[in-house]
């Protein structure tokens, strides 16, 4: 019930937008999917509207199965697949470690589209991982050693106080260490789908999906 004090809240059943005309055709794909990926990404990150087009849903599972979620920025992403960084010690990375399976998924909402991607992960090298932390901000490096990821803490005051330390002892300009829970994952894809959002929630659905020999095979699903 809303209070008659506040604004009304928008029933949620209501909401709706129409999507693109515009769709996705078989004839329009690259032949691989990280080069259709590439397209996509390049025209997200240009067009207007999209925050962090390299924001993904990392999507994980324990050995029990118990499924966890959470926004993560993709780094890089090349032929072999898509990787992010992480605490070691995070809740992603210990499921990871139980359950190499995980799914990603690119929402772009201000051009319709997403991109979800199921494969595996593993980590990447300590050179690849050092290479990039070399190329964050100061402060987020810092932030690397300062949060424990996933663990519980007591107060943000406790953060602010590990931080602070951290600054002192490594001043703007000094080079900080890569800490040795910290590094990245490479996610191997085995389908990626495109999903282009169309009118009357008629979508165009594309999905690549890996073949033993290396190629791919193309498919369209209903939406």
């Amino acid at each position: 019930m809303n209070d008659p004090g506040l604004e009304p809240v928008p029933d949620p059943a209501l909401m709706r937008k129409q999507y693109r005309a515009d769709g996705l055709d078989e004839g329009e794909l690259a032949g691989g999917p990280m080069e259709q990926f590439g397209r996509w990404f390049g025209q997200a990150a240009q067009e207007g509207g999209v925050f962090e087009p390299n924001a993904m849903v990392v999507s994980t599972a324990d050995a029990e199965g118990r499924p966890s979620s959470r926004t993560v920025l993709m780094k890089a992403y090349d032929e072999q697949g898509f990787v992010f960084f992480t605490n070691y010690d995070s809740r992603k990375a210990r499921d990871l470690a139980e359950n190499p399976y995980v799914s990603l998924l690119f929402p772009w909402h201000a051009v319709a589209r997403q991109v979800i991607v199921s494969g595996t992960a593993r980590r990447t090298g300590r050179d690849e991982t050092a290479a990039y932390f070399r190329t964050r901000p100061h402060g987020s490096q810092l932030g690397a050693w300062a949060s424990v990821q996933s663990s519980v803490i007591y107060s943000r005051a406790e953060l602010d106080a590990a931080y602070a330390e951290l600054l002192a002892r490594y001043p703007e300009g000094e080079q900080v260490p890569v800490p040795p829970n910290w590094g990245g994952f490479r996610v191997a894809p085995r389908s990626v789908e495109f999903w282009q959002g169309r009118w009357n929630r008629l979508h165009d659905r594309l999905r690549y999906v890996a073949e033993p020999d290396g190629s791919w095979r193309v498919e369209r699903l209903s939406p």
